[in-house]
């Protein structure tokens, strides 16, 4: 069985080659090995967005075919709105009861944003709660691993805190004790011995290690047929201390993501004007590349430059080859090119790249109804999940009345 894998995207405008080289290209890659869940996170939008809705509804379907465009296979891949699934908002209801405040408030993001975003006012309790309404978007698909980068690592942690004082709260239940000894015995006495000391080793010394061998042990004797589904789920919460596992802790995935800066210099982002769009047109590609900063010290066409201080250095490093690099190398430093000159194997291969975005976005642009019937199929197998999850999480907390 293919491990599930779960991510989101705000839609807040066009999406821009930041978007794209940053997670949308590592979507693609995995729809193929990983059975993906990708949801437009317009609830999250109104975090920062609640006073300027029009942006969020008109971005929500634009941003749905710039992913269609980039390759995402709605034969491969679950594409949903979250904000169609209420169950999200019951998760995070729920949740929210028995998370601790100072959880939260320690999340390194929320004091940068707050920094950041000064011209708006985030002094919200969607704002300050946000990182759990993201841990309830991953719990409720159960998903395995959450495809992030280094700098996102923390919001999958508080995500893995989160199931775990979850399950710790409500993963027990009257007959716990009686429970696991009947699934330690469905193993056999040398099996559960194994496991018995890999919980030790790892509730004792922290051992990572020994948890992941008598996980392993576990899941193979699910897949042979010794144990059930439910006793497999109690041994691996018995393994970490806690009970049942109700909600899967999810891992992080680290991906491979190619950093662009904006054409300033400073972090590509669409609310400093600073953005190359995925389906903009070759003459605006054209025009924003020409006009990008570059080296301060080339204030004249003989003036050498120094190609790792400028921007336009960090495209060539995604977008040109290393003949291509070399070149500018040499020419940047002795001055033998111009910026202009520089620039245009950029532009040649920024161009070469969006082609087939804007071949496979105009089909959809012809035909709205099929984006929207996309996401119709993919909200309804979302919801399956969902609901799923949400009977057990009522079952686990004593709400099934």
């Amino acid at each position: 069985m293919r491990s599930r894998v779960l991510s989101g995207m705000r839609p807040t405008g066009a999406l821009h080659l930041g978007h794209y080289h940053g997670a949308l290209k590592n979507w693609v890659r995995l729809q193929d090995d990983h059975d993906c869940f990708y949801f437009v996170a317009d609830w999250h939008a109104l975090t920062t967005h609640y006073e300027d809705r029009a942006v969020i509804e008109k971005s929500v379907y634009e941003m749905v075919i710039d992913w269609l465009a980039a390759g995402l296979d709605p034969e491969k891949a679950t594409l949903f709105i979250q904000s169609r699934l209420p169950e999200h908002a019951e998760l995070f209801t729920l949740l929210a009861m028995g998370t601790p405040l100072g959880w939260l408030e320690r999340m390194p993001t929320y004091k940068d944003q707050i920094e950041k975003l000064k011209d708006k006012d985030l002094a919200t309790y969607g704002f300050l709660g946000y990182p759990l309404l993201q841990a309830a978007d991953i719990l409720i698909y159960r998903a395995s691993h959450v495809p992030v980068g280094e700098d996102q690592a923390a919001h999958v942690e508080i995500t893995r805190e989160v199931a775990r004082r979850f399950n710790h709260l409500y993963g027990r239940a009257a007959d716990h004790a009686e429970q696991v000894a009947a699934a330690l015995a469905a193993l056999g006495k040398d099996d559960a011995r194994y496991v018995e000391k890999q919980r030790k080793a790892y509730g004792q010394d922290g051992n990572a290690e020994a948890l992941a061998k008598g996980e392993a042990l576990v899941r193979k004797a699910q897949n042979a047929g010794t144990l059930t589904a439910d006793q497999t789920e109690l041994l691996l919460g018995h393994l970490k201390g806690s009970g049942k596992s109700v909600l899967t802790e999810p891992g992080v995935l680290l991906t491979e993501t190619s950093k662009l800066p904006g054409l300033d210099g400073d972090k590509m982002s669409k609310s400093r004007g600073n953005t190359v769009a995925m389906r903009d047109e070759p003459a605006v590609v054209t025009q924003k590349v020409r006009g990008m900063k570059t080296d301060p010290a080339r204030a004249r066409r003989t003036d050498p430059g120094t190609p790792e201080k400028c921007p336009v250095w960090e495209f060539h490093k995604v977008y040109t080859d290393a003949d291509t690099r070399a070149w500018v190398q040499q020419g940047c430093t002795s001055a033998g090119i111009g910026c202009l000159d520089c620039k245009q194997p950029v532009i040649d291969a920024i161009l070469r790249e969006q082609q087939p975005w804007r071949d496979r976005a105009e089909a959809y642009l012809a035909n709205p109804k099929q984006v929207h019937w996309i996401v119709e199929m993919g909200t309804e197998r979302a919801r399956t999940v969902a609901r799923q999850t949400m009977k057990d999480v009522r079952e686990a907390m004593g709400l099934n009345y």
